[in-house]
């Protein structure tokens, strides 16, 4: 998994969005993780595994995940 500082990504995000295709890119600021770029099939897949989890009642079981964050930041419109 690749780290980039903020700056980095800002000057390179077209490298880096290309790089998210294939394998999720760690974006810092000041030193700490600050956000993931990931490709929208990623994406996808994950949502729908939180999906399946709850489908089958599975919740307790499933990676504790705020689902009401993901769809909040606009992140389900990937279905």
């Amino acid at each position: 998994m690749k780290r980039v500082t903020s700056s980095e990504a800002a000057r390179n995000f077209s490298e880096l969005s290309d790089r998210a295709l294939n394998e999720p890119v760690v974006v810092t600021k000041n030193g700490r993780d600050r956000l993931v770029m990931l490709g929208i099939d990623e994406n996808k897949f994950l949502i729908d595994t939180i999906d399946e989890f709850g489908a089958k009642g599975e919740q307790a079981q499933a990676p504790k995940i705020n689902r009401r964050r993901v769809v909040k930041r606009g992140w389900r419109a990937a279905r």
